[in-house]
């Protein structure tokens, strides 16, 4: 049974969806932005959760920085969700002109050589716009997976807004999104994956600013059994609508290796190339979540520590 909390969440998303994509983009814009700053001002967890998370990509940050870059990164997070519920309503030509990304040649001569791609991202700026981007810019379809979230009827409203982009989503849980995803790499598709944060028993341990924790071995594994073309990209704002994008180089299948240290040393080169895109632009990371090993509760496992933080992902 749907608790009332579950409505409460599905409806102020349906909400949005219905009613923030109707609103001149000024209004949205500033809209976006008081959000932001009521909340920032209100110190919950989910604030002080990413201010630590920044103490640990800015070591050297004063408070008083830590606390800039938590207003900068509340305001950038809520500009991500009044984009992602005004981009049903955006033309065609507003989305393609709504992303100027470098060395996007890397994306664009891997798609070209039928190899298949997978793009690995973390949660930067708006992956829902660069999805968008891909498919009505460069009009190629990809793949993806989404977490079930509760209630139910909330995971569906994700669904069809991303199969609305152009976008084909599978759910994460069930077993068979891998060989799906295997599948559309063989046939020369595009996958992308959100993919720097798994604090699961399956996740690959690897360093991420100086510390561990663990990020997902998906992507890795995929390039490994496919021959995919594995391409880490970051995103971010500046004071512009347009956002940014950076294509890094190719992460490539180590030479010699057992399967399992491979999928380490791949998974450890995505986090160098996040980490590199989240040092310029940390207040454009939104991880509102625990991350990091050491900030797990002791004697508890990673899924029930997680369980306790406000926002327990970011869809």
């Amino acid at each position: 049974m749907t608790s009332l909390q579950d409505r409460l969440v599905d409806g102020a998303y349906a909400l949005g969806w219905s009613t923030v994509k109707k609103l001149p983009e000024p209004v949205a814009v500033r809209l976006g932005r008081t959000i932001a700053d009521l909340t920032w001002k209100k110190r919950g967890k989910g604030v002080q959760r990413l201010e630590s998370n920044y103490a640990r990509v800015v070591p050297d940050a004063t408070p008083q920085r830590l606390a800039e870059l938590s207003k900068a990164g509340m305001r950038s997070y809520l500009r991500y969700w009044m984009e992602s519920f005004r981009l049903p309503a955006w033309s065609q030509e507003r989305v393609a002109n709504g992303l100027e990304i470098k060395d996007v040649h890397r994306l664009t001569d891997g798609i070209a050589s039928d190899r298949g791609v997978i793009l690995a991202l973390p949660h930067m700026a708006n992956w829902d716009l660069a999805g968008a981007w891909v498919t009505t810019g460069l009009k190629t379809p990809f793949t993806t997976v989404a977490e079930r979230l509760k209630p139910e009827s909330l995971y569906d409203r994700f669904v069809a807004y991303r199969e609305g982009l152009g976008m084909e989503v599978l759910p994460h849980s069930g077993g068979t999104a891998f060989g799906t995803l295997a599948r559309r790499l063989r046939d020369g598709g595009l996958v992308c994956l959100v993919a720097e944060r798994d604090l699961s028993a399956s996740g690959v341990e690897v360093e991420f600013f100086g510390e561990a924790t663990r990020m997902p071995a998906g992507p890795a594994l995929l390039a490994q059994q496919t021959g995919a073309i594995l391409l880490p990209v970051t995103l971010w704002y500046d004071d512009s609508p347009v956002m940014r994008g950076q294509v890094h180089p190719p992460v490539e299948v180590p030479e010699s290796g057992t399967r399992a240290e491979k999928t380490s040393a791949m998974t450890q080169a995505l986090a160098d190339a996040f980490a590199t895109g989240i040092a310029d632009h940390p207040e454009d990371w939104h991880m509102l979540q625990r991350l990091w090993l050491k900030d797990l509760d002791p004697g508890k496992t990673p899924q029930e520590s997680t369980a306790q933080d406000p926002e327990k992902r970011t869809p």
